[in-house]
């Protein structure tokens, strides 16, 4: 049974390209943060660290772990699943740590609609503009422009689902973007005040959808 020492949940969601998953390796050198690993059908990117990065599975390892109810929520993305288990996820809150979700709109409504008896605060990250989305997307997939193509096309789609976020960031630049989300989860807990424009937002929004 959920108490007020439980930790809360925080799910950091953006279009493929937007630094959703820097910012959650930043806020998880913050004492008492955990981040939830995934598992996935995708291979690993160069880097990556099985079992720390994600669970690396296939396709039907994948579907067995659905079909035991074994996710607290999954999603298809560019053709690859991705699911969060539910156990660790649910045995970290009830042992006082916080748990950060590297996860995309799908999977955050998934989280929403459970209703858990947990906090929960909600993250959408936007880049500055889609001259510099495009730039970062190109750099991570230089050989293959078709990805990047595909990547700006769900970009059009992903970034309809700003409206059922708590908050949206924009990255500009790490450190302050950081330092935002760290000061708005700070706010919530404590009930203090916020530093945020929603108007403003929804002008930059505009921009990128025009």
């Amino acid at each position: 049974m959920p108490t007020d020492n439980d930790g809360i949940m925080v799910i950091l969601s953006s279009p493929s390209g937007a630094g959703k998953t820097t910012l959650v390796n930043l806020l998880s050198e913050k004492d008492n943060y955990k981040i939830s690993i995934s598992h996935t059908t995708r291979q690993p990117r160069e880097g990556e660290i099985p079992n720390k990065d994600y669970f690396f599975v296939d396709d039907k390892e994948f579907k067995r772990l659905i079909y035991n109810q074994e996710f607290l929520e999954y999603a298809k993305v560019f053709n690859n699943f991705y699911g969060t288990s539910r156990s660790p996820v649910i045995n970290n809150l009830n042992s006082g740590k916080n748990v950060l979700f590297d996860i995309d709109w799908q999977g955050a409504d998934q989280i929403k609609n459970k209703k858990l008896d947990y906090k929960l605060i909600t993250f959408f990250i936007l880049p500055p503009s889609k001259e510099i989305l495009f730039e970062r997307l190109s750099n991570r997939h230089m050989k293959d422009k078709l990805i990047v193509d595909q990547r700006m096309q769900q970009f059009e789609r992903d970034v309809l689902h700003w409206i059922n976020y708590d908050y949206v960031v924009i990255n500009d630049e790490l450190k302050n973007c950081y330092l935002k989300i760290k000061n708005l989860i700070n706010a919530e807990i404590s009930n203090g005040s916020k530093d945020y424009d929603p108007q403003f937002i929804r002008q930059h929004v505009e921009k990128l959808t025009s």
